[in-house]
């Protein structure tokens, strides 16, 4: 099993910034991708930025420029950095990680930008 605790949503005005982090812990060998998904109200949960283990990246069109995930191996740890945040981006964003055998999700954080 491995466990995902995120931290660093909340509430910014259009244009703010944040920095989400989510750390793995519990059977960690073997990490391969780690990324960020949201989900707004009435809305299908997303990708929004993918790094694997080799620090290969992919993100939503809608974030390219803006985010930028990256990755701590020795300490199993992704971010998610958010600029010029839009309240389009408001939504409970969830880590996942992935492992040969199974995914994990994080119990989610809550972020909301205001107009």
């Amino acid at each position: 099993q491995v466990q995902l605790v995120e931290s660093g949503g909340g509430l910014v005005q259009a244009g703010g910034s944040l920095r989400l982090s989510c750390a793995a812990s519990g059977s960690i060998f073997g990490l391969k991708a780690m990324g960020w998904y949201r989900q707004a109200p009435g809305k299908q949960r997303e990708l929004v930025a993918v790094v694997t283990s080799g620090g290969s990246t992919n993100y939503l069109d809608s974030v390219k420029g803006r985010f930028t995930i990256s990755r701590d191996n020795s300490k199993n740890t992704v971010y998610l950095q958010m600029n010029s945040l839009k309240p389009e981006d408001t939504a409970v964003y969830y880590c996942r990680a992935n492992t040969n055998y199974a995914y994990y999700w994080g119990q989610g954080t809550q972020v909301t930008i205001s107009s």
